[in-house]
């Protein structure tokens, strides 16, 4: 098993929920953000002195959900705090972005680490697409088109043009290429069966961040799995990455009550304005493809936030509860998801960061241990 430590950088400090979209920055404070980052960034470089395996980071908008705009800073920040652990990326939103640019910091941040990159690449949040004012109908085509540009940048030894649907360019030959051959590692998320579709259309990893049912997301991975499968490729374990918001403390009460008040201000907080763009968004576009496909995704962040701790845990949603109450989530989630990576993560909503480092620290010295050769 491999592990991942995962940070939203969020704004903690926030009296009430922000009442529209996008949320106003008058509470935000550059003194207290500085503060913020410096311990943020201490603390995803300590997740290499507590066995993980990767540190991840990844990019939102408009939002105190996130103060990571972009991921990539972090990422270069990473190269230098760190020695031996993987930087995922996880992700940059390739359709709202340049993707030349993309592949060129990609491969920047994989010389400068001495190939230790993992490229993520996702779509995003519904709301991205209104801070960003790209039209979410258009967001796989840009998605595909955008990943075939980056992985011809990566490896193709001569200049060479591109003429397609949604970008052009006259010359491509890119300064650095990556230190990793063919191309560094690369996580595509999936939240439903489409999307791990198009995933194993690629030479990547499937990523799923949102776990309501352990059944359903068996499904959507052997949707991935067949896909790949017919493109061509032998997945395997090590191709699946399950996301678990997690919470580990010295007792199964500790864990849950610490869990309980940092999910209180994640949903009823920091996502209140992203629920709100996000029903725009859906009502009014074709983002997530199939027909009702959007609805579902909203009933299941309706469903998460609608549950007990001891929902979520049963449900397979969360890792939660003492080190010995964690191992065994774990191994169910190995049991009934074929995962062989899992991206953790530990800084929920206003959760202290004291708990958090002592959630780490379990994990190195009472989880790891017996999880690891799984």
């Amino acid at each position: 098993m491999h592990f991942s430590f995962f940070h939203l950088m969020p704004w903690t400090e926030l009296d009430e929920a922000p009442t529209q979209w996008p949320a106003r920055n008058a509470p935000f404070r550059p003194e207290r953000g500085t503060e913020l980052y410096d311990t943020y960034l201490g603390t995803m470089a300590h997740a290499e002195a507590c066995g993980f395996d990767w540190v991840g980071a990844n990019e939102h908008h408009f939002s105190p959900y996130s103060l990571m705009a972009n991921c990539n800073l972090v990422g270069a920040a990473m190269t230098q705090r760190t020695k031996s652990i993987k930087l995922a990326m996880l992700g940059n939103l390739l359709p709202l972005l340049n993707p030349v640019r993309v592949a060129e910091e990609y491969a920047m941040l994989d010389v400068m680490s001495g190939g230790r990159l993992v490229a993520g690449f996702v779509r995003g949040i519904p709301h991205e697409y209104i801070a960003y004012n790209v039209a979410p109908d258009e967001s796989r085509g840009r998605m595909r088109e955008a990943l075939n540009i980056i992985l011809r940048a990566w490896t193709e030894p001569e200049p060479f043009g591109w003429e397609g649907e949604f970008y052009q360019y006259r010359a491509i030959s890119i300064w650095p290429k990556p230190r990793q051959t063919p191309h560094p590692r690369i996580l595509m998320s999936a939240s439903n069966l489409e999307s791990a579709q198009f995933v194993g259309e690629f030479p990547s990893m499937v990523g799923l961040t949102l776990v309501s049912d352990l059944d359903v997301a068996r499904s959507i991975i052997d949707g991935f799995l067949e896909s790949a499968r017919a493109h061509g490729r032998t997945p395997s374990p090590e191709d699946i990455l399950v996301g678990q918001q997690t919470c580990i403390a010295e007792t199964d009460e500790e864990a849950e009550e610490i869990m309980a008040k940092a999910l209180a201000y994640f949903h009823g907080v920091l996502m209140r304005p992203q629920q709100d763009a996000q029903r725009i968004v859906i009502q009014k576009t074709r983002f997530f493809g199939q027909e009702g496909a959007g609805d579902y995704f909203m009933k299941r962040l309706q469903t998460l936030k609608g549950r007990t701790i001891k929902e979520q845990i049963e449900a397979g949603s969360i890792l939660c509860g003492s080190p010995q109450t964690v191992v065994k989530q774990i191994k169910r989630l190995r049991q009934h998801l074929g995962a062989a990576h899992i991206n953790m993560n530990m800084k929920l909503g206003n959760m202290p960061d004291t708990a958090v480092i002592k959630g780490m620290e379990l994990f190195r010295d009472k989880v790891l241990p017996e999880v690891r050769a799984l």
